[in-house]
């Protein structure tokens, strides 16, 4: 485990110091506040939250209801990990695989560090590991381990089949928890709906990884491009300024597929770019996250749910 408690002194010494200056150590509330188990449902009162409108008890009684929950000590959090191979693609500083690396090391590390668990769900051809949730330093490097020392994923014919994961996840957490799918979501089709069950029994995020590449080619000339999912490799012409822009229609195209997807599933994406700072993303993705629940808290009802 030595490369794994590398790892971690070098997130501890780079990010964990600078989010420590700039958030007074208090990561509680970086993601999701206390943790929270279901409780009763009531009607909407004027600064309830909107998020935890209750839409089944809503839809039933023709009436808004809120669901509350119970508050309890402890926050659960689980790493549902796409380990495929479009993964290991990166053209930056850092492959993806780098990033997704850092980003469980950095969070199983400020979550157990305040007393919480976490748990772990590694997928690559297949579910490799389900790590059950705990905590201590010893977890944190167990799982890094666990993700360093996976068997190669060669490419092959089929493509990554997301729901497999999502759906261990699913099957595998059964107390409500804070649930980060670490993914690049290059996909088969059908993950989307298991995502959105999976967010209607835990507080989901989306922590979605890319390369400025997948997004727009630069004008290189003549290029071979391997797909690294099933090593299919193409020639293309990256000097052709129509297949530049054909790519770039396509990769839109996706993006706009995949914030609908996120939206219609209720949850939130965390972006990290390959050629981003870590501890910078983080920041802008927790300040959104507060100053909109503030925005939700005093906005009252929206008015397309039509309640006099």
């Amino acid at each position: 485990m030595e490369a794994a408690d590398k790892l971690l002194k070098f997130l501890q010494f780079k990010v964990v110091r600078r989010l420590d200056g700039l958030m007074q150590g208090d990561y509680s509330g970086i993601f999701y506040g206390p943790g929270m188990e279901l409780g009763e449902v009531r009607e909407y009162q004027l600064g309830d939250d909107v998020r935890r409108i209750d839409w089944n008890v809503t839809a039933r009684t023709a009436r808004v209801h809120v669901r509350q929950y119970i508050e309890e000590r402890e926050i659960t959090a689980w790493l549902l990990v796409d380990l495929s191979p479009s993964i290991d693609f990166g053209t930056s500083l850092q492959s993806k695989h780098d990033l997704v690396t850092q980003f469980v090391g950095l969070m199983a590390h400020l979550y157990t560090r305040h007393g919480n668990r976490v748990g772990a769900i590694l997928y690559g051809d297949r579910i490799g590991a389900v790590i059950p949730a705990r905590g201590g330093r010893r977890h944190v490097l167990h799982i890094l381990h666990a993700m360093r020392t996976r068997p190669t994923v060669v490419a092959r014919a089929t493509p990554t089949d997301l729901d497999v994961l999502l759906r261990a996840g699913y099957d595998a957490i059964r107390r409500r928890s804070l649930v980060f799918v670490v993914s690049d979501f290059i996909s088969r089709p059908g993950w989307a709906a298991t995502l959105a069950h999976l967010a209607q029994r835990h507080e989901v995020i989306a922590v979605r990884l890319y390369d400025p590449l997948e997004r727009e080619l630069p004008d290189l000339g003549l290029l071979v491009i391997q797909d690294s999912e099933t090593g299919e490799q193409i020639f293309v012409d990256t000097h052709d300024k129509g297949f530049r822009k054909r790519f770039a229609r396509l990769a839109e195209a996706r993006e706009e597929e995949l914030r609908g997807a996120f939206r219609n599933a209720g949850v939130d994406a965390l972006e990290l770019s390959t050629d981003d700072d870590l501890a910078d993303a983080i920041m802008r993705f927790a300040d959104l996250r507060k100053r909109r629940s503030q925005l939700a808290a005093g906005g009252g009802v929206p008015q397309h749910l039509g309640v006099a």
